[in-house]
């Protein structure tokens, strides 16, 4: 089967299928499908594996599976005439696992690589269409009429003249091209991510340098493999340059000062930063923005020139500790020697609270219903929040102060009356 069945012969393939030997091909090409099965089966093993390319989700939805029952099948056609069984239930199924494998591989590899996109659904139907189609009119022997067709439909580009055919074949080398790209670019980005260092900042710049590679080596051969003369390209780089320069100029600032940021480490996924105001922990840096996650779950995507060219208060830098205060107010008259030892004792008790710098108690202020007392402590996890610590320390305070008879004093007012002053005019 090395081209597509013709109308005639398609008529003798349905001839051959009412033989009794296609009863032979049949029980062998389930044979193929059971194996196949089988071997992926045993590669993937009885425990979850992650979604990946080969395996997807299940034993049958990956790539594996079909490229695996294809290559069965193709050795199994070629030991048919060792039979002496002339082929027929495989020319139909051959086709079949063609565009079963092109439909897994194409559909794997754009969710490993673009896993958030909201095209694949469309994407998925698409090349679903297209590989059923072209089986259809393989088996049926009009691929064969409508290849000819193509052939003959021809414009003239330049000083070449082109048929459709060419076009759509090259149009398909491009797209098997870049299926192939990106295969290769999301293995590399997980194994980046995965093994190859411990700092995160440093494996996104690889990351996203390595896609961006990858994804112009893809386009090149793409373009050539479509028959687009590349020095035709000097004149759109020219105009793209000019366009860059203008109109794109904040959006390729933006790309610039991602891989900034992410090369110097000023900032890293994970960092508390505060930004024009808005504050939170910087969840995810990509080539143009970055994502900051406050406390109470609302998100700001910044863009990257922002966090280069204005002021970015990072509380976790050179250090992950921050420093939380929490005042209280006690009567005038208590032994303020003897109960800030107590304070600090029971604050470094409490929970998340750091014991190296331990917390500390000062005298803030004379006040006029009290003396304050600031309470300073350390945490390292200010990613989760600051209020739940504060009020566990607050608590801890509040029950030293009832177990050792503290007052904490509240607002009076005195109101002096003159004596002798009546109400009559």
């Amino acid at each position: 089967m090395n081209h597509s069945l013709t109308f005639e012969e398609f008529l003798q393939l349905g001839n051959t299928l009412l033989r009794p030997s296609a009863l032979i091909e049949l029980a062998l090409a389930l044979a193929c499908l059971g194996l196949a099965w089988l071997l992926v089966w045993r590669l993937r093993g009885h425990q979850e594996r992650p979604l990946s390319v080969l395996f997807g989700t299940h034993v049958i939805d990956g790539a594996l599976f079909p490229l695996l029952a294809l290559l069965l099948a193709w050795l199994a056609l070629r030991g048919l005439p060792l039979l002496g069984v002339k082929p027929a239930v495989f020319k139909l199924v051959i086709p079949v696992l063609v565009s079963l494998a092109v439909i897994r591989l194409t559909v794997r590899v754009l969710s490993a690589a673009l896993p958030n996109s909201g095209w694949m659904r469309l994407v998925e139907r698409t090349v679903s269409w297209l590989a059923w189609g072209g089986s259809v009119l393989w088996i049926t022997g009009l691929l064969h009429e409508l290849l000819k067709e193509m052939e003959s439909i021809t414009w003239k580009i330049g000083g070449s003249r082109v048929s459709l055919l060419a076009l759509l074949e090259g149009g398909m080398n491009a797209v098997l091209v870049m299926v192939a790209v990106l295969w290769i670019s999301a293995a590399i980005e997980a194994r980046l991510l995965r093994n190859v260092t411990t700092d995160l900042s440093l494996r996104k710049i690889g990351v996203n340098l390595t896609r961006s590679l990858l994804l112009f080596v893809g386009l090149l051969i793409s373009l050539t493999a479509a028959g687009i003369d590349l020095t035709a390209l000097g004149v759109l780089g020219g105009a793209m340059g000019v366009g860059i320069g203008l109109g794109l100029q904040k959006l390729a600032a933006n790309y610039v000062s991602g891989f900034v940021i992410l090369a110097e480490r000023s900032l890293r996924i994970g960092d508390m930063v505060l930004v024009d105001g808005f504050e939170g922990r910087i969840s995810d840096i990509k080539t143009r923005y970055t994502v900051i996650r406050a406390l109470n779950g609302r998100e700001a995507v910044v863009p990257n020139e922002m966090l280069i060219t204005q002021r970015v208060e990072n509380a976790s830098l050179a250090d992950a500790r921050v420093l939380v205060s929490t005042t209280v107010q006690v009567a005038y008259g208590t032994d303020l020697d003897l109960l800030m030892p107590m304070i600090v004792a029971v604050v470094a008790r409490v929970p998340r609270v750091q014991s190296e710098p331990e917390p500390a108690v000062q005298l803030r202020a004379f006040g006029a219903d009290g003396l304050e007392l600031n309470i300073a402590f350390w945490v390292e996890d200010a990613a989760m929040g600051v209020a739940g610590v504060r009020s566990d320390v607050n608590l801890a305070v509040l029950r030293l102060f009832n177990e050792r008879g503290v007052v904490i004093p509240y607002p009076q007012r005195v109101l002096h009356h003159a004596a002798g002053m009546t109400g009559g005019a």
